[in-house]
């Protein structure tokens, strides 16, 4: 179950912080941007290497994480911005 639970949480983050970037690109918050890119870079590395060999169940994990990522990040930029 902890495996399920890191595959939800890999696609999670990772598509959370691609909403806030997203934000931030469009409203030009440079530094923001910038520093939030580095760490989808970061994330990313990880999430290729755990996900690309997985079974189409952990695939579905990862892809549930990222779609309830991308609802967070847009509260997120609600609330911060």
């Amino acid at each position: 179950m902890d495996n399920k639970l890191s595959l939800f949480a890999a696609g999670y983050v990772q598509v959370l912080l691609i909403a806030i970037n997203t934000w931030q690109i469009a409203h030009s918050y440079f530094i923001g941007a910038f520093i939030v890119a580095l760490l989808i870079s970061l994330v990313w590395t990880y999430n290729v290497k755990r996900i690309s060999l997985s079974s189409m169940t952990d695939r579905f994990l990862y892809s549930f994480g990222a779609a309830f990522g991308t609802l967070s990040g847009m509260g997120i930029v609600k609330v911060l911005y």
